[in-house]
């Protein structure tokens, strides 16, 4: 089953940014004014935005200027993936560059109240001559009727260009043909045009096999243009717009992504670039975030909110939890969905680390410390003696005592067979029972479920007994960060590549292989790197190796991998910024940048 969603933001050598499900609307009937129609004084905002009767999910807003005249914006997705507008480097936060059929950018106000930030187009849409109207939840945008004058397909040493020659701008959309079971994309796209075409204007182009482009079709209609191509290897299709005349440009290519720098908000700056490492090129797009920024911080999330047990797309979790900015965290178990290593949020265990990987802590104030973690977890009986507990709320089962609280969920149903289980509630043994396979049991809020694998119940754990529960950081450095994450390998620790698979109990065959991969760094001037990179210039992924020389190219004295593969995802303000969401796998756990503007 075949499904089209589209693509969230393209630039000249620049590799895909993805965005929402495209549904097709009745167009709304025209309106009279052709000025913008914007909201009245009081605020609006919405979460669904129509170009040309077209439906696409993204943020927009309306608001006052102190002088009481109403101006509208979108979010950086609407005008990336819905308009077909590009973001060129900028170094203000308060104003953004634009381009859209133009040579130069145009510059844009941004207003930032928080998760996500709105570029102010009300000028520029009256300049364009778009209709602009909120209803409800929805902003119905109109642009002017464009036609397609001409296509003219040529050949590179690069590969193809496709030139689409309009006699007005028009918003444009690109497409990939994603697999909806698989959750893989195709070979194949479509750019969308909001203009409409001759039959005649497309025959006689005929495509030879070869440099990156296997078939080119154009689907004219009245008022939309769909043209459907199905590329080679590893080329990419790569959309660009220039002006006088007005013209889309389609590149299938191999050539790496331009350069990219925007100063999001304070403190945030998201950044594209091609890192090279002696042949081999990765294109790699990540956020520098300055933890000791006014109004922003830093924390792990997982996906049940008040529980661990769950998965779900790392934008579904980042837009639940309000988060600005987010990358895909530690490891887990898909089939438990439960996670598999350490999570510490504002002081608090959610999840114990497991077999000695690496992890990272930090504190509000910008301390972090990276290195290979275990927690010492220990209860202490009033018969005497003490028990040693191997894990708390973690989907790794192992020998020995593991203990689960509220913050794994309401329940817990056996991970493995002949599983004894005490319950503990105010630090007494309630009961003790035979756990059952797909049986759940309670988990009382006020207490605890100790679970025995493969070891003799003592009289430690007999009912009645009274239980302390003590648990302390194997590195002590970590004891006073309130957040931590686990995930691993540790790449790179003091400025130098520590990748060792066996002491993290990881096999040389996972550290050897490509792969996408997602990584959190820190600079020596304290900054934070949360990046991701998929597959380099021509071939597959980075191997740890790689990746953790590319995080010390990019300026990491301390780094660690993430989970990669197809969990690998990296959003900021509505949006992901390094691959298509329909990739992109359902995670556990994420770590979230959270902003709140400073008034002055």
């Amino acid at each position: 089953m075949i499904s089209i969603s589209t693509f969230s933001g393209w630039r000249l050598g620049a590799s895909l940014v993805f965005g929402a499900s495209i549904v097709l609307m009745p167009l709304s009937p025209a309106w009279a004014d052709p000025s913008v129609r914007l909201a009245s004084a009081a605020s609006q905002e919405g979460t669904q935005v129509f170009i040309n009767g077209q439906s696409f999910s993204g943020n927009w807003a309306s608001w006052s200027s102190p002088t009481g005249q109403s101006t509208i914006g979108v979010s950086d997705g609407v005008w990336m993936r819905a308009l077909g507008g590009d973001l060129a480097d900028s170094l203000n936060p308060a104003q953004q560059e634009v381009q859209w059929y133009s040579a130069s950018p145009t510059r844009l106000a941004v207003k930032q109240p928080g998760a996500v930030r709105y570029l102010d187009i009300a000028a520029f849409a009256r300049q364009q001559g778009w209709e602009i109207q909120p209803k409800g939840n929805a902003l119905e945008i109109r642009t002017p009727a464009a036609t397609v004058q001409s296509v003219v397909l040529g050949q590179q040493p690069w590969g193809r260009r496709l030139v689409v020659t309009l006699d007005r701008p028009a918003p444009w959309t690109l497409a990939s043909l994603t697999n909806s079971r698989t959750g893989k994309t195709d070979r194949k796209f479509t750019v969308q045009v909001d203009a409409s075409m001759t039959p005649e204007t497309g025959k006689g182009l005929t495509v030879s096999t070869g440099l990156g482009l296997k078939s080119l079709a154009f689907v004219p209609g009245q008022s939309k243009v769909a043209i459907n191509g199905e590329i080679e290897g590893s080329f990419k299709p790569q959309v660009w717009t220039l002006n006088n005349p007005p013209r889309l440009v389609i590149d299938i290519r191999q050539a790496p992504m331009k350069p990219r720098r925007i100063v999001w908000a304070p403190g945030v700056e998201w950044r594209e670039e091609v890192v090279t490492l002696g042949a081999e090129q990765f294109p790699v797009t990540w956020l520098a975030i300055n933890p000791r920024q006014p109004g922003l911080k830093l924390q792990p999330f997982w996906s049940g909110g008040n529980v661990l047990v769950g998965i779900e797309a790392l934008a579904s979790m980042a837009q639940r939890n309000q988060a600005a900015a987010a990358i895909n965290a530690g490891f887990f178990s898909r089939d438990r969905k439960s996670p598999l290593g350490a999570i510490r949020q504002n002081g608090i265990w959610m999840s114990s680390p497991i077999l000695n990987r690496g992890a990272i802590a930090w504190s509000p104030q910008g301390q972090f410390k990276v290195g290979r973690l275990m927690l010492q977890e220990l209860l202490t009986s009033d018969r005497g003696g003490s028990l040693s507990v191997v894990s708390s709320n973690s989907g790794y089962p192992q020998k020995g005592i593991a203990r689960y609280t509220s913050a794994w969920g309401p329940t817990y149903t056996p991970l493995l067979k002949n599983e004894q289980i005490a319950t503990v509630i105010n630090n007494q043994v309630q009961s003790v029972q035979p756990g059952a396979e797909n049986v759940a049991i309670p988990i009382p809020s006020n207490g605890s479920l100790l679970v025995l694998r493969a070891i003799p119940l003592g009289p430690e754990l007999a009912p009645g007994t009274m239980l302390q529960y003590q648990a302390r950081a194997s590195l002590p450095e970590f004891e006073s960060l309130p957040n931590i994450m686990g995930a691993g390998p540790l790449l790179v620790e003091n400025g130098r590549v520590v990748v060792n698979a066996s002491a993290e109990q990881f096999s040389p065959k996972f550290v050897a292989e490509s792969a996408d991969r997602s990584g959190i760094g820190q600079t020596a001037s304290g900054t934070v790197l949360l990046a991701a990179t998929h597959n380099r210039i021509g071939g597959a992924g980075p191997t740890l190796e790689e990746w953790a020389a590319i995080m010390r190219q990019m300026g990491a004295v301390n780094a660690l991998n993430l989970d990669g593969g197809s969990s690998t995802a990296l959003y900021l303000g509505g949006q992901l910024l390094d691959r298509h969401p329909k990739t992109a796998a359902r995670v556990q756990n994420g770590i979230g940048v959270f902003f709140t503007p400073i008034s002055k």
